[in-house]
């Protein structure tokens, strides 16, 4: 099956260079370019692809806004490129929807992998990202949480179920889940994938979110 990619970036040579490496791959096509937020909300209404690659930082729309857009027009997966230490959005991305993030000097290999795990269906932040997102929730510990999953909410899941989204809020993976909890891997996606619908999460980025702001998870915990 093929991934149908939209890249959206102000900077045209980025927006080229990103196209070219994705474009040669076999089972990747950019089915469209965009300079700015509009474009991109444009460009996935027209050609409805998989995933849009997103610069956090746009003219006329900014990223955030067309995550927010497109996340809550279809089933298109958002994954936003962002140069970390002038971005102070990331939680707020997280929030509008977005699958994954990744640093714009990514490596060629980790582009077309992120690609492909976010049209799967999974998430993907990279660790500098993971740990801009947690040192985000420290600094608000003292401020109002924003809507979410509230507390109570965690009374639907079974005790393994809340073990495995404290987990999941860690960075582990299904193969690290199931080794600390001693089960097969296939349990373990069994797990997640109750905790999302339970929850009523889009995915692994959003239960990371939820188990911080229901106090499952703590910054600087276990």
């Amino acid at each position: 099956m093929t991934v149908r990619v939209v890249v959206a970036d102000d900077q045209e040579l980025v927006r080229a260079g990103f196209g070219m490496i994705l474009d040669a791959q076999p089972d990747i096509e950019v089915v469209a370019e965009a300079g700015d937020g509009a474009q991109a909300v444009a460009a996935v209404r027209e050609h409805r692809p998989d995933v849009l690659l997103l610069d956090i930082r746009m003219p006329v729309m900014d990223g955030i806004e067309a995550a927010r857009v497109v996340c809550g027009e279809g089933d298109c997966r958002v994954l936003m490129l962002t140069t970390f230490d002038l971005d102070d959005y990331v939680y707020d991305a997280l929030r509008a929807g977005a699958s994954g993030f990744l640093l714009k000097d990514v490596r060629r290999d980790d582009l077309v992998h992120a690609v492909r795990v976010v049209a799967a269906g999974e998430s993907l932040l990279a660790p500098a990202i993971t740990t801009k997102l947690i040192a985000e929730f420290t600094s608000r510990a003292a401020a109002p949480r924003p809507a979410g999953p509230p507390p109570e909410r965690l009374a639907a899941l079974t005790a393994r179920e809340r073990e495995t989204l404290r987990l999941i809020a860690r960075g582990l993976s299904n193969a690290e889940i199931a080794r600390e909890l001693v089960v097969s891997e296939h349990t373990v996606k069994t797990h997640v994938s109750n905790v999302l619908t339970k929850l009523g999460l889009r995915d692994r980025v959003q239960a990371v979110i939820a188990a911080y702001e229901t106090g499952l998870t703590v910054p600087g915990g276990h």
